[in-house]
């Protein structure tokens, strides 16, 4: 895979999004249900924030589903997604190439980039886990590498 290639070819066109009031109770149930690892916090259609499983993860109590669960840890579900969300993520435009991301990756300590269109809203988004299932090492790199 060359970094130069457009972002639009590896991007997950699969948006999960929610909104800034939703409850933390329903972010739980789609990644309990879906494979998904980050949802989109949306308003108006633009992109405000994203939501990963290890944000929710910290928001709930370490009680929930043992059998020292009480109501108040229960009520941490009722919490919104504005409270826990990252705000102001960090993203791609639309135009960004594989090595666009690789740097951002790289320098920003993220696991999910945004792709969002010329008004913020979010078209797509890529992980790091992405790019490595799009790796690919040419034939002659690999001799290269083998031989040296």
């Amino acid at each position: 895979m060359s970094a130069t290639i457009s972002i639009h070819k590896i991007m997950s066109t699969k948006l999960v999004c929610v909104g800034l009031d939703d409850k933390l109770g329903m972010v739980k149930d789609i990644f309990d249900n879906m494979k998904f690892h980050h949802v989109l916090v949306v308003d108006e259609g633009k992109l405000l924030g994203v939501v990963s499983d290890r944000d929710l993860f910290k928001a709930l109590s370490p009680n929930m589903g043992t059998v020292h669960e009480s109501e108040k840890d229960l009520a941490c579900l009722n919490k919104r997604v504005h409270q826990i969300m990252t705000r102001g993520p960090v993203v791609l435009e639309e135009n960004a190439t594989v090595n666009d991301a690789i740097h951002l990756f790289n320098t920003q300590g993220v696991s999910c980039l945004p792709v969002v269109d010329r008004e913020g809203k979010p078209i797509g988004f890529v992980s790091w886990r992405d790019i490595l299932k799009n790796l690919r090492i040419r034939p002659t790199a690999q001799a290269a590498t083998t031989s040296a």
